[in-house]
């Protein structure tokens, strides 16, 4: 029995060199030596390009803030990378190329790397809408992403005219609304210039970025603070309020006694008239 297999050990390591020797002729004759497989390599399920699903596919951003669409394709091999936008099927990039008359749309993509990036400059809110990351399969595969492009606003709470008695303080508060990301920075303006905290006392701006607000407190106002008092954030459009401050009466009340004084003595001359003009029929 050992014999046996003995013989058959070393039956298999002399077919084994005699091919390597093979092999070795051949490729110094200038012969290639064909492998024959099953199917050709890129047939094979392993090989094929695929989406990596952790990338994120809901994208918001604002107006006038670039976006990224970022699509991830493992196993690409030769295959190309093309992103169209799905309302029109236009191609906007093929590879690294741009394949569009508009310029704000660009694909970024570092040598080595599965991450193929569409990048929007200064979107408008018409760029939202769905976009295709497809690959140059047989058949082709894509992979959609969602664009949102909001327009953010700040508004500064209470009426666009505000009325403050002199000794009391201005107050303002402001919320940035429809803001995917926390503003930058809120500045505060008086007129057209930023509010300068060194130009007297008794003025503290208090912003909480996470919250999007930003507070104004002005302490014992002087007519001198009136004026149009902005909220203007890093990524959002501004808001205004005019502010006056007033040593007297609220100019608006007087304006609506009066007015209210003023329909109250037409109402009652209306009537007189009506009533001496109906006695003059009885008569």
């Amino acid at each position: 029995m050992k014999d046996h297999r003995g013989g058959w050990l070393r039956a298999m390591l002399l077919i084994t060199f005699l091919s390597h020797q093979t092999a070795e002729c051949a490729a110094k004759n200038g012969r290639a030596v064909v492998e024959h497989h099953p199917s050709s390599y890129w047939e094979q399920p392993f090989s094929q390009p695929y989406f990596d699903n952790t990338t994120k596919r809901e994208t918001t951003t604002t107006v006038g803030q670039s976006a990224y669409l970022h699509c991830r394709v493992r196993n690409l091999g030769d295959r190309a990378v093309s992103w169209i936008r799905q309302r029109d099927l236009h191609i906007l990039t093929v590879g690294i190329l741009t394949y569009t008359n508009d310029q704000r749309f660009q694909s970024l993509h570092s040598d080595g790397s599965d991450e193929w990036t569409l990048k929007i400059s200064s979107p408008q809110v018409r760029d939202s809408g769905i976009y295709e990351c497809q690959v140059s399969t047989e058949p082709k595969i894509s992979q959609a992403f969602n664009l949102s492009v909001v327009v953010s606003k700040a508004k500064i709470n209470g009426n666009s005219e505000l009325y403050i008695k002199s000794g009391s303080d201005i107050n303002l508060t402001c919320i940035v609304l429809q803001t995917p990301e926390p503003p930058s920075f809120i500045y505060w303006y008086k007129g057209d210039n930023v509010i300068n905290y060194s130009q007297r006392g008794g003025i503290s701006v208090v912003t909480e970025k996470q919250t999007r607000t930003s507070r104004l407190l002005i302490s014992k106002a002087l007519p001198a603070d009136s004026g149009n008092y902005t909220c203007a954030p890093s990524t959002a459009e501004s808001a205004s309020v005019l502010v006056h401050v007033l040593n007297g009466e609220h100019p608006a009340a007087m304006q609506h006694g009066n007015s209210s004084n003023s329909g109250a003595a037409t109402r009652t001359l209306a009537l007189l008239l009506l009533l001496l003009h109906a006695g003059s029929f009885a008569r």
